[in-house]
């Protein structure tokens, strides 16, 4: 007989030190020779991303040893970092941006004895330069790639162009033998891509005050040989038709996914047709999105194979893997649990990789063989930890909010095989808001979710208005509404919990982090749902926010969000949580990294001070030499323990398996 355990009580083989070293995922894929490559987490080297390759009996290694640290800064949120070619009986060419300084590298990892070198210059002005999304031609001896670069100390005062770096070193220490191949007519673009018979070049480009998900368009340049792309114009997109990726088929038709129609569907414009633009729509009328948020510069949906199919990964609310063959449009998905796939893809012969996860795995690198339709994992396999016994069982759940609009979560209840509650005993629930906020909560195996449902806490993660995976009009709802729509939304799922019996109505927590620490702020000053909250890296007063205390990428973001600010300065002020601590009353936990120039910790200094006085348990841990999301182990183990701490202190909850949180007044 299984003993019974009040809920929150229960013992748990999940604690935060497992949690933590299974932080992050696999991402960046790419192909070098016979061999699938990738970046993978590093919790315990200090958080650093490693380069891995696969070797072809199986074997995974680092390409890298550390410091070294495969990771971009462009526009702060980064991108591809890296690519490799493979020279024939030379070996492998690596080329990758070094975090730390954000340099470009030249590594031959196959040469005994060689060490990265350096290809680009340093700059001592503002953030410097830095580089992403880069395209090794060697054939030309250069490296084609986005070059970032600040012009004064502002986080604004930064340039963006598409740029050709010599792979000799040349320009290791000489700006000037950097080539740029496109103008400033853009404020933000991506990296280039060389049509088949290398004549042309295809981009996306964007300004602000447009989000990627907002609006970009496709530019198309001729290829010159010494200088920059001519004849640069526009063939696709708009100013309100967001672009999210571009690649050239290989019978030099222009493929991309754009949302013109409500939807990121992949369309297609012949050869022959590019100079009158005239697309054509390969998979019509699905109502499943095809594409995503440009967040990293280099993000994958599609991929062109040899023979004219294309891998896609698609859906609505979950994703899969498909092939699509554009001349009559039929899809075929590919076998397996996995529900949802990572915005990275690589093409080896009629091999595609991915990166999927499913409920009950983590991310893993995926290789489908579109010959037999055989899909097997081929890298960075999940390892259960624990007995699966213990993963939550998660349910997909679509809720109805203010206005009858519909609002799509996944609910975890507390799950564990060496206890039950008492009968008469509801569970505490944590509702969970995605950062972004233009993101998308997955449904995968989580084991920080799994570090509370074991022990007997239930999570709702809230895909509230204004996620992606569900269209243009459910992502646009959020318009000029942020602090309203998606607080109503994750209280509206908090209250049909309670009111059907599943959750607590008196020990119900609001948590996110980055624009999800926002919402829990935001929640906690302007509803009385909820008994707690955490708050993570937040952003708690719009106005300095939107004048300079944050990044150049998003410094604008807030007029879509909210309006423009010299049209409706009120609305700054009335949603600021800074502006309403005086209706906080509930305990929290607020955590912040040093180092975060997205949602610097100034803000939450000044709201820390504006708290003074009130009476309101509270803790604040800031942790040196993070930034902008928790990558270090200690920092997470931390950061998971001080949260359940909270949680067990507001909720009546003995927990002698974490330290106390001290909450002060």
């Amino acid at each position: 007989m299984v003993p019974t355990g009040a809920y929150g009580t229960w013992p748990s083989p999940i604690d935060a030190a497992l949690a933590a070293s299974h932080d992050g995922r696999p991402e960046y894929l790419g192909v070098v020779g016979d061999e699938v490559w990738w970046t993978a987490p590093r919790p315990d080297e200090g958080g650093r991303r490693a380069l891995v390759r696969r070797r072809p009996d199986g074997a995974e290694e680092s390409v890298l040893p550390a410091p070294w640290n495969v990771r971009s800064r462009v526009i702060e949120y980064g991108g591809i970092p890296w690519a490799g070619v493979d020279r024939a009986e030379h070996g492998p060419l690596v080329v990758f941006v070094h975090f730390p300084d954000q340099r470009l590298y030249a590594y031959e990892p196959d040469r005994p004895g060689a060490e990265p070198r350096p290809l680009t210059p340093m700059s001592d002005v503002g953030g410097g330069l830095r580089w992403a999304d880069p395209q090794p031609r060697p054939e030309r001896g250069e490296v084609w790639c986005v070059l970032e670069e600040f012009t004064g100390p502002s986080p604004t005062d930064v340039r963006r162009v598409v740029a050709a770096v010599p792979l000799d070193g040349s320009a290791a220490g000489d700006r000037s033998a950097v080539r740029e191949l496109s103008d400033d007519r853009h404020h933000f673009v991506t990296g280039p891509r060389l049509s088949p018979d290398g004549t042309r070049a295809a981009w996306i480009a964007w300004d602000h005050p447009r989000m990627p998900w907002d609006g970009t368009v496709v530019m198309v340049g001729d290829v010159t040989e010494h200088g920059p792309f001519e004849n640069v114009r526009p063939v696709a997109g708009e100013s309100d038709e967001s672009v999210a990726q571009v690649e050239w088929a290989p019978d030099g038709s222009l493929l991309f996914s754009a949302d013109g129609g409500g939807w990121w569907e992949l369309q297609r414009i012949r050869p022959g047709a590019l100079d009158a633009a005239q697309r054509t729509p390969l998979c019509p009328g699905r109502g499943e999105e095809f594409g995503g948020p440009l967040w990293k510069i280099g993000s994958q949906w599609f991929l062109p194979l040899p023979g004219g199919l294309i891998a896609v990964i698609h859906g609505k609310g979950a994703t899969a893997l498909g092939i699509l063959d554009p001349e009559t449009g039929e899809l075929v998905d590919a076998p397996g649990p996995w529900s949802e796939w990572a915005p990275t893809l690589a093409v080896h012969g009629d091999r595609v990789f991915g990166v999927a996860a499913s409920p009950r795995s983590a991310y893993e690198i995926v290789e489908l063989d579109t010959r037999t339709g055989r899909a097997r994992v081929v890298g960075s396999p999940h390892d259960d930890p624990v007995d699966p016994a213990y993963y939550p069982e998660p349910q997909i759940r679509t809720f109805t909010g203010p206005g009858h609009r519909e609002i799509h979560a996944h609910i975890y209840p507390p799950h564990s095989p060496d206890r039950v509650a008492p009968d008469e005993e509801l569970p505490p629930f944590v509702v969970r808001a995605h950062g972004g906020p233009t993101g998308r909560a997955g449904l995968v195996l989580d084991l920080e979710i799994a570090y509370f449902t074991s022990r007997g806490i239930g999570v709702a993660e809230v895909n509230y208005g204004g996620s992606t995976g569900y269209g243009r009009e459910y992502r646009d709802r959020l318009k000029e509404q942020w602090g309203v729509v998606d607080v109503e939304d994750c209280a509206a799922v908090a209250q049909a919990l309670a009111d059907e019996g599943t959750a607590d109505p008196a020990r119900l927590a609001i948590r996110g982090g980055s624009a999800g620490g926002w919402t829990a702020a935001a929640s906690l000053a302007t509803t009385d749902v909820y008994a707690c909250g955490t708050v993570i890296f937040p952003i708690l007063d719009l106005h300095a926010w939107a004048t300079g205390e944050t990044h150049d990428f998003e410094s604008r973001y807030l007029e879509s969000l909210v309006g423009p600010l010299d049209e409706v300065p009120a609305r700054y002020r009335e949603r600021s949580p800074i502006n309403h601590v005086d209706h906080i009353d509930a305990p929290f936990l607020l955590l912040q990294g040093l180092d975060d120039v997205i949602c610097p910790p100034v803000q939450c200094d000044r709201f820390l001070e504006q708290m003074a006085g009130r009476g309101v348990p509270h803790a604040y841990i800031a942790f040196e030499g993070e930034g902008h999301g928790f990558r270090r182990a200690d920092t997470l183990v931390r950061a998971l323990e001080a949260e359940l701490s909270l949680y067990a202190q507001t909720f009546g909850v003995t927990r002698p398996d974490v330290p106390l949180l001290e909450l002060r007044k």
